[in-house]
């Protein structure tokens, strides 16, 4: 795998045509979103457009100043040993040394790559030792994710996102033994992060059981622009409640493909290949996970 490939989009996704209101806190603003394909904005037709992290970061321009933002420690697939290895990383140090904000999405992909969906049938199949062992494992390694992030950004607040239900589209019979263990994984999500002093922003009761208006796609569980708006709309709920990101305030549509990603990031590999090796140690994602960047060209059950 090669760089960091995310956050040099942001602000082509972001910014262009917004101006920033800048009359809230006098704080800068320096946030770093981290995280999986749900921090790093992967539409239901996996591409790679404004997520909520983007929408975070626009509202918090329009009432104080930005410093900083990125999403590159964002990474579609990534699990929790995923995003625990590229925090540890070189440039991750470098980065997160100065954030004053973090959000961060990661568990999803521990849990929903043991779970096998049949959209034409409308049916979900799990092995429920597999998912309590890989359960276990991510309440371990966000532990370790929160406190190495409080080691490495001690003047951070960090936000952990919570999961939304992601098979709308089955049949009601099929939800349920699904949805238990998204709830699982929230509740350990919610415990690490009250042991972590950080803040658990839940997401699932704005999407519920049939949201197939932000999750449009049966065959893919990412969301829709309306969906990354309510997760934006579910964390200003806990960082500052009078913010809001309104329908008229969202972005037009600007999604790139992992082609066309894959394309800039060759471009600028061949103008600077001497920061080449060095960064691809840092996103290398774990040898167990199955999902790496070429496996997403093709729509596939994680996030």
């Amino acid at each position: 795998m090669k760089k960091y490939w995310i956050g040099a989009l942001a602000s082509l996704l972001l910014f262009s045509g917004t101006a920033s209101a800048q009359t809230g806190s006098e704080i800068s603003a320096v946030y770093m979103a981290i995280g999986d394909s749900l921090a790093a904005g992967q539409t239901p037709e996996s591409q790679i457009d404004t997520g909520y992290a983007d929408l975070i970061a626009q509202e918090l321009s329009r009432n104080q100043t930005v410093a900083f933002y990125s999403k590159n420690l964002a990474f579609p697939g990534f699990t929790t040993t995923d995003v625990l290895d590229s925090i540890q990383s070189d440039e991750a140090k470098e980065l997160l040394s100065s954030a004053n904000l973090i959000t961060v999405s990661a568990g999803a992909n521990d849990l929903l790559r043991l779970v096998q969906g049949d959209a034409g049938q409308g049916s979900l199949a799990f092995q429920q030792v597999q998912v309590d062992f890989a359960l276990n494992k991510a309440r371990n390694n966000m532990d370790l994710i929160l406190a190495e992030l409080t080691e490495q950004s001690p003047d951070a607040a960090v936000y952990v996102m919570g999961y939304y239900f992601a098979y709308p589209h089955v049949r009601d019979t099929q939800k349920n033994g699904t949805a238990r263990q998204l709830d699982r994984l929230n509740e350990i999500l919610q415990l690490s992060a009250e042991k972590a002093g950080a803040v658990f922003v839940s997401v699932d009761q704005s999407f519920g059981a049939n949201a197939v208006d932000k999750v449009p796609n049966p065959a893919d569980v990412h969301p829709n622009a309306a969906g990354y708006q309510a997760m934006a709309n579910e964390f200003f709920g806990e960082y500052q409640d009078a913010w809001t990101v309104e329908d008229l305030e969202m972005p037009l549509p600007n999604p790139l493909s992992f082609e066309q990603i894959m394309e800039a990031q060759d471009q600028e590999e061949q103008e600077n290949p001497e920061g080449e090796e060095a960064e691809e140690t840092a996103q290398r994602p774990s040898d167990d996970n199955p999902t790496g960047y070429f496996a997403l060209r093709e729509a596939m059950p994680y996030i």
